[in-house]
């Protein structure tokens, strides 16, 4: 139990100080590194409370998928982050008002939480299933038509993503499978008779 809240403390802070550093860096690439380091640290207090299919997910699909594409878009790019920053102090009164109300929320969950002497042991499934088991078993069996529904919803919306943005620009030359393995000798070689000492 000291183990589990020595690093409890270790990843909470290193979350806290992350956070705090992907909104005051300057550079957003820098910013992209600190975001993927609180999602690092986040998957760490999940698996401390026992929850590992929620760290993993963490992991695999912010970190690996999210914030990777962040850095893509942030580093290919080419955004005059001067000129994004000139509405700073015309915004900074609202921000600000919100910034307290968010620490207020905050504070008021600090204050009345209760917290559990064994957060492990409660968040555990019972029986011998452990929790990434437990979920794929009510996925695959009770939620199994809900969950294809799901993904061929996605994969309809990301299609139709496609076929919208999809541009054919005039006098840009495109690959043609069937043409090219249509072609024959006849079709694919031109033979002309050249004159001596005459070019083409």
């Amino acid at each position: 139990m000291q183990a589990q809240a020595v690093f409890f403390w270790i990843f909470a802070a290193a979350l806290v100080a992350s956070a705090l550093a992907v909104v005051s860096a300057r550079n957003p690439v820098h910013s992209v590194l600190f975001l993927i380091l609180a999602f690092v640290d986040a998957a760490g207090l999940f698996l401390l409370m026992g929850a590992e299919f929620l760290g993993m997910i963490l992991v695999v699909v912010y970190v690996g998928a999210v914030a990777v594409l962040f850095l893509f878009v942030v580093m290919l790019l080419d955004v005059d982050f001067a000129e994004l920053k000139q509405g700073f102090v015309r915004y900074l009164p609202i921000g600000a008002v919100i910034a307290l109300f968010v620490a207020g929320e905050l504070g008021y969950v600090a204050v009345t939480w209760n917290g559990s002497p064994t957060p492990a042991a409660a968040a555990a499934p019972t029986g011998s299933l452990t929790n990434t088991a437990a979920l794929g078993r009510v996925l695959y069996t009770h939620y199994f038509y809900f969950f294809q529904a799901a993904g061929m919803i996605l994969l309809t919306a990301m299609i139709g993503a496609i076929v919208l943005t999809l541009r054919h620009k005039p006098g840009v030359k495109r690959q043609n499978i069937a043409a090219q393995v249509a072609r024959t000798p006849a079709t694919g070689v031109e033979l002309r008779k050249v004159p001596s000492r005459a070019g083409l």
